[in-house]
């Protein structure tokens, strides 16, 4: 059986390469989906629908069709890991998290632990927090098999 797994979070790093890398080298089968990376791109989204009157509805009318490839992806994914970096705050992460708890998917958190009070809650739902791309990588040959 090939895995799908869809890597949700922080863009401003390279930890998604870093998995997928990590996969390839531990001949997992598995394929990997993410959203929009680039973040102009994403911002973006929704701009074809027409001028939105402020800031606020274009990042409405974005974020709606960001999410039907996000929703899309983690319905499909068999688990999904999801990363927050120190720079930013990844609401949207927060976001995908809450959708996997809700869906009953699986879901890895992946971030620094100084933000490991922040994220309490997140954590409390997810089946495992990594701190390092390495550790997910051994996360998900070990549930592979």
């Amino acid at each position: 059986m090939r895995w799908n797994v869809y890597l949700s979070g922080e863009i401003h790093s390279d930890w998604r390469e870093r998995i997928i890398a990590g996969a390839a080298e531990r001949g997992l089968a598995v394929d990997f989906t993410a959203p929009v990376t680039d973040h102009p791109a994403s911002d973006a989204a929704g701009d074809h629908l027409g001028d939105a009157p402020s800031g606020f509805w274009r990042d409405h009318q974005s974020a709606k069709v960001n999410a039907i490839r996000t929703r899309t992806l983690i319905e499909k994914a068999d688990v999904v890991v999801v990363r927050f970096g120190g720079t930013y705050r990844q609401w949207n992460a927060a976001y995908d998290a809450g959708i996997c708890s809700a869906l009953g998917t699986p879901y890895i958190t992946l971030h620094d632990d100084d933000l490991t009070h922040a994220l309490k809650e997140v954590d409390a739902g997810a089946l495992a927090r990594a701190t390092t791309p390495e550790q997910v990588v051994e996360t998900l040959a070990y549930a592979i098999g």
